[in-house]
């Protein structure tokens, strides 16, 4: 017997890796699934096989959230489909190289896919979930949104901005009874790589976690209802302090006058 539906939950970026990850483990939860993605057939594959297993409703939208027209799509089905409980904004790209051996239209695109597309789907979402008295967010960010000279910087700055973004919205929600999670994955062994321009095989196999432990861990820190999720962090208090040093430089950023440092002797 198929039980309950949670209601459902919209993914991007669901074809595969990450994205499908999501779909499987949410589906097994008790979720009937929107799953987004630019390769059809590849959501097709999934959306039977998941049915099969699981039972669910499941849903497939071929689109391409980087133009204009399919990304407006798939905001009017979160902002009418009143079933969605869950967004799960993970579609998007990233790159390895350094500004001087980067194409300035290919980050565009990124910011366009990592930073707009994500905002307008939120948007979209929350004014529903607020209507509707609760709902959730799982932004998909990076460790580079701390660490933004590990790889490409713009992808870094864009997965900054998830972060920023995520952590504005915990706040303004903050008595809506809206979950905001934001995840921030090291190295995960997945086609992101070679998209990116540094196949997962050049990478040293000590920092590469599987995308099934990857989501099976973020999953956990949003059941134990964590904000940020760090899947490979060890020692929670590291990233404990990082937000207290965080929360004590904020009443010391805007001040009448110039720190003492910065005047004329």
């Amino acid at each position: 017997m198929t039980q309950a539906s949670k209601g459902t939950a919209l993914v991007t970026g669901a074809s595969s890796g990450i994205g499908a990850i999501y779909a499987d483990r949410l589906a097994k939860r008790g979720y009937d699934l929107i799953l987004v993605a630019r390769n059809a057939e590849r959501l097709s594959t999934l959306a039977s096989k998941l049915t099969k297993e699981t039972g669910r409703t499941i849903e497939t939208v071929p689109a391409d959230l980087g133009v204009k027209a399919d990304l407006s799509r798939v905001e009017a089905i979160l902002k009418s489909d009143r079933s969605i409980a869950l967004l799960v904004n993970n579609a998007g790209f990233g790159g390895t190289a350094p500004l001087l051996g980067a194409d300035v239209d290919k980050m565009q695109q990124m910011i366009e896919l990592n930073v707009t597309a994500l905002t307008r789907l939120t948007y979209a979402a929350v004014p529903g979930f607020v209507e509707r008295g609760g709902g959730s967010i799982i932004n998909i960010a990076s460790i580079v949104a701390i660490g933004p000279e590990v790889l490409n910087g713009v992808y870094g700055g864009s997965k900054a901005y998830v972060l920023a973004f995520s952590q504005s919205l915990k706040h303004e929600l903050a008595d809506k009874n809206i979950q905001v999670q934001v995840v921030l994955p090291g190295a995960t062994a997945t086609e992101f790589w070679g998209i990116a321009g540094t196949p997962v095989e050049h990478l040293p196999t000590e920092i590469v976690m599987s995308a099934d432990d990857m989501v099976d861990a973020a999953l956990a820190g949003f059941d134990q209802g964590e904000f940020a999720t760090i899947p490979a962090l060890e020692d929670a208090e590291l990233l404990k302090s990082y937000e207290a040093a965080r929360q004590a430089l904020l009443p010391n950023l805007s001040r009448s006058a110039p720190a003492k440092r910065y005047t004329a002797a």
